[in-house]
């Protein structure tokens, strides 16, 4: 099993969660792009995402948390 470093991620506030995600989607994209193309990979395509994170090619990008703050009507 692969266990990239949470380093990759170079923003604090980025979950460990949203790493997962978003290489686990990038795999699949890589994966899928291979068998369509009908390219044989050497590498696993989640090692191939993990780099992608790493050398900036692709950003997890977050929405910004919802306020819970509810207003009372006077």
């Amino acid at each position: 099993m692969l266990k990239p470093s949470a380093n990759i991620i170079k923003t604090p506030h980025k979950s460990y969660y949203s790493l997962v995600i978003a290489v686990a989607k990038r795999a699949r994209e890589i994966a899928e792009k291979a068998e369509n193309e009908g390219i044989v990979l050497t590498d696993k395509p989640v090692d191939m995402a993990v780099q992608d994170f790493v050398q900036d090619k692709y950003y997890i990008i977050e929405p910004d948390p919802v306020q819970d703050d509810v207003e009372e009507e006077e």
